[in-house]
């Protein structure tokens, strides 16, 4: 299930930090009022923040986008090698999305993307992190927790996208969701094999009737 997807706003890491400070750098030796001074770099330093939120943000859900995932895995990942942490990882996505697309439209599709994506946001703790990867398909990391302890949230999350009992446009439109989910362990060597077995689980959850949650073995 994983797929490229391109980046309308890619900007590297610390390019806009670098930026900002220049700027403020510059203004500093303006020979205008200090009060002036103050105003512009207030100015610069909101422009700063809200551009550096649209370059991890999705536009549309809400959610961290998938550049960010990659920064905020590649993190998590390297932590858990170092230090043997407990780290989850988990993809889900929206099962027969495009029947959503094709049946009641795009803007219903977008509808529901919201959604699935507020539901995760208010399933999840707040110290795990929920991306959108692309299209249809998210991805969740959660930190400090193994495959038992991820088992409770990740039914949760299940059976309340299976409830949501959606309206648009006063039409019912019922959704639900097939998840995969991997553990970190010593035999994972790579993230991009980390992620490689989560979608594998995913995969593994479509194939076996959706509206499930299929958890990594090794031979996955």
């Amino acid at each position: 299930m994983v797929e490229n997807t391109n980046i309308s706003f890619d900007i590297p890491d610390g390019l806009l930090d670098e930026i900002q400070q220049n700027i403020e750098n510059i203004i500093r030796d303006f020979d205008i009022p200090e009060e002036n001074k103050l105003e512009v770099i207030k100015q610069i330093n909101y422009i700063y923040t809200r551009t550096k939120y649209l370059s991890i943000t999705d536009e549309l859900t809400g959610l961290s986008n998938r550049r960010y995932f990659e920064s905020c895995f590649e993190k998590e990942f390297l932590r858990a090698q170092r230090y043997n942490n407990k780290l989850t990882l988990v993809i889900f996505d929206i099962d027969y999305f495009k029947r959503v697309n094709d049946t009641y439209g795009h803007q219903c599709g977008d509808f529901v993307l919201k959604q699935v994506a507020n539901a995760a946001l208010q399933t999840f703790r707040k110290t795990d992190m929920v991306f959108r990867f692309g299209g249809e398909e998210f991805v969740v990391i959660l930190t400090e927790t193994d495959i038992e302890q991820s088992k409770i949230p990740l039914e949760r999350f299940r059976k309340t996208v299976e409830t949501l009992a959606l309206n648009y446009e006063d039409k019912r439109v019922d959704v639900t969701v097939s998840i995969g989910a991997c553990q970190f362990c010593n035999e994972i060597k790579t993230k991009e094999d980390f992620l490689q077995k989560a979608d594998n689980a995913l995969y593994a959850a479509k194939n076996s009737g959706r509206n499930r949650t299929v958890f990594c073995e090794n031979e996955i």
